[in-house]
């Protein structure tokens, strides 16, 4: 199962569980892009549960968008990711310092407070410590 929902003008949350196919994947690709447009300086919290590996078709479709995934992530400042196993943690935050001008955190799904609450902060302005 894939959803996004708007929480906000810049927040988006998206929940990803279980496996994804290749029509899943498309469906839920377009509907990402959709819900993120007009988005700036963003903010999106991302929760993964009971995430089985996707079908090499889902992979496939992923890996044909790419370049639209990387115009997507643009319109992000923060991510939140709250993961319930470790190597999505890991894994996340390794893709996340690939991507300049994005900060990426993971959480375990008992610190969705946590996870929320940095969402939330600010970046400090030029000349603010």
């Amino acid at each position: 199962m894939f959803q996004v929902n708007h929480k906000g003008a810049n927040r988006i949350d998206v929940t990803l569980t279980g496996k994804l196919d290749s029509i899943q994947m498309r469906i839920a690709l377009d509907e990402l892009f959709r819900k993120a447009e007009g988005i700036e300086h963003g903010r999106m919290l991302y929760r993964i549960q009971n995430l089985e590996i996707p079908t090499l078709g889902a992979l496939g479709v992923e890996l044909a968008r790419i370049p639209q995934l990387l115009r997507f992530l643009r319109r992000f400042e923060r991510i939140a990711v709250l993961a319930d196993r470790e190597w999505l943690r890991k894994l996340s935050e390794i893709e996340g310092a690939l991507f300049p001008g994005i900060q990426l955190r993971a959480f375990e799904p008992g610190q969705e407070a946590q996870a929320e609450a940095w969402l939330a902060q600010t970046a400090p302005q030029p000349g603010q410590a």
